[in-house]
């Protein structure tokens, strides 16, 4: 989709369904499925997006209508935005960008870049019918394989890989009264870090280029590529005032920080770094610690610190603060005819690429990364 003006193309159950041919073998059997339900190919600009977004309870932060502008101002990949309808007056949508990937192949994803996305609706029949449009056109973009992030399992014959979870605290209106119910270490550590000197920062946009310097170093010191900063800029700009970039300092020097995005009564944290030779200062405890008593304050009933892999260094920091668990449903869903959803890359391969990302200079790494990131779909 080239334009923002809405694609008028309307499909019904029976026109999809002859798109596709014959079933595709990991959907549901047609019996099962309505015959009632209207599908339409859009973008978020006609206000039916975000009327969507706001109304069915499964949405999350992927659903949000920024993302359209986003990832494709940023990056490029071009938006699959469907909504549907069906007779009762249930009501859908499924976001999904067209990532074309160098020597991998073309995959279809609902969401890049983000921890969940794939339809939201208010029933089973409706998400099935999303799901089934999208393979449907995937396929005739010759991609290799649909990658779908859900909250919760799908009406589809595929195992989800669940090794992956959302951390979540829930929040009280009162941050003193959430303070006390923290445990005595979270409380010491974070008391610490201001005894040390450290000072926390709030803002917007103004803050992405000292919040950038020390993502991109974090990441080429974990060995992995970084966003381009055009991408965080593009959401700090789309989300406006909904965004917040939140620095830790010591002194003059930004020594860490992160991104939160608001999506409905929720506080999300999709990005955070800080730097490794400050971890004895504790810059990470103080960083949560202020944004979470900024959402407390700001009336969010929910902070979301992001995905983890289960039983990780991560996902134990983040249960720490009394966050619990979220389950995630990561699918990939081969296309018929395209051979394998992706070429396996052998762990020693990617082990040696990782110290090798590692030794490299930060100007190259951070000139380097973005041209990588923007097709890794994690």
């Amino acid at each position: 989709m080239a334009s923002d003006a809405v694609d008028t193309i309307v499909l019904n159950a029976r026109r999809v369904a002859r798109a596709i041919s014959t079933p595709h073998p990991h959907l549901p059997h047609a019996d099962d499925r309505s015959e009632a339900s209207i599908l339409r190919q859009v973008t978020p600009a006609d206000g039916q997006w975000r009327e969507i977004a706001r109304g069915v309870s499964g949405s999350t932060l992927a659903h949000a209508p920024e993302w359209y502008t986003v990832i494709r101002r940023a990056y490029g990949h071009d938006p699959l935005y469907y909504a549907a309808e069906d007779e009762t007056g249930g009501r859908g949508m499924l976001p999904a960008f067209v990532v074309r990937r160098p020597m991998f192949g073309t995959v279809v994803t609902s969401m890049p870049f983000l921890d969940s996305g794939g339809p939201c609706a208010s029933s089973t029949v409706l998400a099935g019918r999303l799901i089934e449009c999208l393979i449907s056109h995937a396929g005739r973009l010759g991609a290799r394989a649909v990658e779908v992030r859900s909250t919760g399992r799908l009406p589809i014959a595929v195992d989800p890989a669940m090794h992956k979870v959302t951390l979540v605290l829930d929040l009280d209106r009162d941050p003193d009264r959430l303070w006390r119910h923290l445990d005595r270490d979270v409380r010491s550590k974070v008391r610490r870090a201001e005894r040390r000197g450290l000072s926390i920062e709030f803002g917007g946009a103004e803050n992405l280029i000292d919040f950038y310097d020390v993502l991109a170093r974090r990441m080429r010191d974990l060995g992995s590529p970084v966003h381009d900063i055009a991408f965080l800029r593009a959401a700090a700009e789309e989300f406006g005032d909904r965004a917040r970039i939140v620095l830790v300092r010591l002194g003059p020097a930004t020594v860490g920080g992160l991104m939160a995005l608001a999506f409905k009564d929720t506080l999300v944290v999709p990005w955070v770094s800080c730097l490794k030779e400050y971890f004895r200062l504790y810059p990470n405890m103080l960083l949560y610690w202020e944004t979470i008593r900024f959402a407390c304050a700001e009336g969010f009933r929910r902070f979301d610190f992001g995905r983890s892999t289960v039983q990780s260094g991560t996902y134990h920091f983040k249960r720490q603060w009394g966050a619990r668990e979220e389950p995630l449903f990561w699918y990939t869903i081969p296309v018929r005819g395209r051979g394998s959803a992706c070429p396996a890359v052998p762990a020693s391969v990617t082990e040696a690429v990782t110290k090798a990302w590692q030794r490299l200079p930060l100007r190259i790494s951070r000139g380097l990364g973005p041209h990588i990131r923007k097709y890794l779909t994690q």
